[in-house]
């Protein structure tokens, strides 16, 4: 049995990144998370703010899901992203994609009045967005339980069909770059010691990313 999820596929989805070619797609994927698997850290900067460095340990793993569907792992649709839980992260990410859950819908793009998040020791120290109300739903979301403020996934992007945000997070967080997610840590997958009632994906635009001090990516293109 291979089992896939398309939770409110809607038509743009399914001309843009479900017309992906899934086998480069998992081939670019495959190079990616191979050269993840060997870094300690992963450091991302963008033009918009986000300087964010995430620590890596050989004990959690780090997972691909490239719109390939095996019998192993049941997958999202479109696929193309490759994801762990980081054993710290530290730094700002400015949310000017989306949020997850509910909030993606309510909220949609964030461009034009992003979400700053100051994380220290993989925990929210501050949130800061001139839309009062994304804010402050923003942290009643994350203080639902004693990890809900704590990041529990460090993700890139790899569905290269996936250009610009389109304000549904199904989508968005498979556009190349980074994606950090609050609460659970997909221990069942990762490896990660720690649980969460809550998950809810952060995504940005237009990094730089670097393994171990090799830059992967500038400004949103892969550089392997």
């Amino acid at each position: 049995i291979r089992h896939a999820h398309m939770v409110n596929i809607n038509r743009q989805i399914m001309l843009e990144g479900m017309r992906a070619d899934f086998l480069k797609v998992d081939e670019l994927s495959q190079r990616l998370v191979e050269r993840a698997r060997k870094a300690e850290r992963i450091t991302c900067k963008t033009p918009h703010g986000t300087e964010f460095e995430a620590e890596l340990s050989p004990e959690l793993k780090w997972l691909k899901t490239s719109g390939i569907i095996t019998r192993d792992k049941w997958g999202n649709l479109p696929g193309g992203e490759i994801f762990t839980a980081p054993i710290n992260t530290n730094g700002v990410f400015v949310v000017d994609g989306v949020v997850g859950d509910y909030l993606c819908e309510r909220f949609g793009d964030l461009e034009s009045n992003p979400l700053t998040i100051e994380v220290e020791d993989n925990r929210i120290r501050s949130l800061r967005s001139e839309n009062k109300e994304l804010r402050d739903e923003f942290r009643a979301y994350t203080s639902t339980d004693e990890n809900s403020n704590r990041v529990g996934e460090f993700a890139i992007g790899t569905n290269t069909a996936c250009t610009h945000v389109i304000g549904h997070i199904l989508q968005d967080e498979k556009i190349p770059g980074v994606h950090i997610a609050f609460g659970h840590p997909y221990a069942e997958h990762t490896g990660a010691n720690w649980a969460s009632k809550t998950h809810i994906d952060c995504v940005g635009r237009d990094f730089d990313i670097w393994f171990d001090g090799e830059q992967v990516m500038h400004r949103g293109k892969f550089l392997i």
